[in-house]
């Protein structure tokens, strides 16, 4: 039985034999993969009234340790989310309760968002499904072939992050 990536390489090595189609064998594989695992892992978040960013977010803040705040900027570094999207994030766990936002400093302009204690909750809780979740994921494959995965990936990883 193939998947619907080896179909498709099919295809094209049938229509046109003068390309190298073999790259889709590993980047369109993981494309779907993507996407499947995208959309199991927000299956979570939305339990909690969360989208992947906001979960992002209360997670970057939970990381930081006490008292579980950071400045928008570093926010934006310590998440998958973009600086621009970052405001639109803070503004809905600010509305939903789950962060608060303050200046801080002797000018008032250094801004600084910090999880409120509801907040906590929410993010101890999803966090703790959210991995149970990445684990039974993760189960799906051998052990060893996780090991060599997360090497794999990691080391291609670098090439992009630095």
């Amino acid at each position: 039985m193939t998947d619907r990536v080896a179909r498709i390489q099919a295809e094209w090595a049938r229509e046109r034999p003068d390309v190298d189609v073999s790259p889709q064998a590993v980047i369109g594989r993981l494309h779907r993969l993507a996407a499947v695992l995208t959309e199991q892992l927000a299956v979570v978040y939305r339990r909690h009234g969360l989208g992947e960013g906001e979960f992002d977010v209360l997670a970057a803040l939970r990381r930081a340790g006490p008292p579980h705040e950071r400045a928008p900027g570093e926010l934006a570094q310590h998440t998958m989310v973009t600086t621009g999207a970052i405001t639109k994030r803070i503004d809905r766990l600010e509305r939903d309760g789950l962060v608060t936002r303050r200046s801080e400093g002797s000018d008032g302009r250094r801004r600084v968002v910090a999880l409120t204690e509801a907040g906590l909750r929410v993010i101890d809780t999803a966090f703790t499904e959210h991995m149970a979740n990445e684990r039974r994921l993760l189960d799906l494959v051998e052990p060893r072939d996780a090991r060599a995965l997360e090497r794999i990936l990691g080391d291609w990883l670098r090439h992009f992050e630095g």
